[in-house]
């Protein structure tokens, strides 16, 4: 039996190298070579494979895992930004979603209210109303607690000098079933996907082509390529360019909390519960009860540093059980009387934020000896996944064209994006 299982293993390694010699030797040429399937990998290859584009898609890890942060079970979407270049952002991906949607023939987003919350003399919150404005999105202002009483049943409570405001434009995302929607959007569309390909190295071969190689011996060949490694970002980008980008990968815990008899359906989407943030400290954000029946999912706005190839899957950083109190004293000012907020949530999910100290998002060329060939995004900080389509349509723009045509339609400067704003200055546009 043994000597059976060993022959077995030796014809199964000889499967799996010759597999990787025929990828290796096929001399096939790539339009684009996308590195990194999560949501806007997958959006990218969509997009790219959309326009006729002969696109690979390359994934480190299985497809669909749950080490980076393209999965879990809810994504917030909301254009209730205090800078000014998000919301235009939000409202084309807003419009991409339903496209997506309608082109798959199911749905990953569910509509709901965005509420946002917080003491009146709040910056955010005074520059959220000025966007709101000047990007035509409806927005109902609540400065006192009778006004806001008959909104949501009466499931918020506004402090004393607070602030809170609701617009139209929210809704939860399914982010694993989303990221599958729009890879099998990018196969139809015929893009070729592989996963467990972890990439070793980028290169120029000859003046026209860039080669990647994988940790097992697979190379591809390609015209350009886009790197959306997300936490691997600030790694990759130093290996092949020697470039110190300021991308912080954060560990994140996602908290669900037990719901209060009698209050599930006033806190359901159905019941018109809406997505919301909380502008207090430490700031925290939500979603209707949908994931898990009788929870509801409140969770911090923040992290702790990490390193992606060696995470401590166990502890928050060693402060959590004091944060953890505070936002139960927040949930309770808020929302009193609601949630079991006594004994803390009763559910925790890990996942990663790439932060960048000015939390805006890094979508460039990579310059250098690749010029406009190789496309760089990540350091999306905890914000990213709704910008998922247009984040894909933009990096598609770029690796294809070498422009972002999208972002000048709608407004958007992409040099908010640059690598060379932490150029002499470490903070970037703070």
């Amino acid at each position: 039996m043994l000597k059976c299982f060993a022959e077995t293993e030796r014809r199964e390694d000889t499967i799996s190298q010759n597999a990787a010699m025929d990828e290796t030797s096929s001399g096939e040429l790539f339009d684009v070579i996308i590195i990194g399937a999560g949501i806007m990998g997958s959006c990218a290859a969509y997009e790219a494979a959309k326009l006729g584009k002969k696109v690979l898609l390359l994934e480190q890890f299985d497809l669909l895992h749950h080490l980076g942060s393209s999965h879990g079970e809810s994504r917030t979407i909301r254009a209730t930004y205090s800078a000014p270049h998000y919301p235009p952002m939000v409202i084309e991906s807003s419009r991409l979603w339903e496209e997506a949607q309608a082109e798959s023939g199911y749905r990953v987003l569910t509509k709901t209210t965005q509420f946002d919350i917080g003491p009146a003399d709040t910056p955010s919150l005074q520059s959220i109303i000025t966007n709101c404005s000047t990007n035509s999105l409806a927005l109902k202002v609540f400065d006192t607690d009778s006004q806001l009483a008959e909104q949501f049943s009466g499931a918020f409570r506004l402090p004393v000098g607070w602030l809170s405001l609701s617009t139209s434009l929210g809704g939860v995302i399914k982010p694993t079933k989303a990221v599958s929607m729009f890879q099998s959007l990018a196969i139809r569309h015929r893009a070729t996907i592989r996963d467990r390909a972890e990439v070793a190295e980028i290169k120029r071969d000859g003046i026209d082509i860039i080669r990647v190689s994988t940790t097992d011996g697979r190379q591809f060949r390609g015209n350009k390529c886009v790197l959306t490694v997300g936490a691997w970002s600030r790694k990759l980008i130093k290996a092949i360019r020697g470039l110190e980008l300021p991308i912080q990968p954060l560990h994140a815990l996602v908290w669900y909390w037990k719901i209060k008899d009698g209050f599930e359906p006033s806190l359901s989407a159905a019941g018109g519960f809406p997505t919301f943030a909380y502008f207090g400290e430490p700031q925290l954000y939500g979603t209707p009860s949908m994931e898990f029946p009788g929870l509801i999912k409140i969770s911090l706005v923040s992290g702790w540093p990490c390193d992606p190839d060696r995470r401590d899957w166990t502890i928050g950083g060693g402060d959590e059980s004091a944060v953890m109190r505070k936002a139960a004293d927040c949930i309770e000012l808020v929302m009193p009387g609601r949630i079991e907020t006594a004994r803390g949530p009763v559910m925790t999910q890990a996942c990663m934020y790439s932060m960048t100290p000015d939390e805006d998002y890094v979508i460039d060329f990579l310059g250098g000896e690749f010029g406009k060939d190789v496309v760089v995004a990540g350091g999306f900080s905890g914000h990213g996944f709704k910008m998922g389509p247009v984040v894909g349509r933009i990096l598609s723009e770029m690796a294809v064209d070498g422009e972002a045509e999208t972002a000048v339609r709608i407004g958007v400067d992409m040099k908010v994006f640059g690598m060379g704003r932490f150029e002499g200055n470490p903070k970037g546009n703070v």
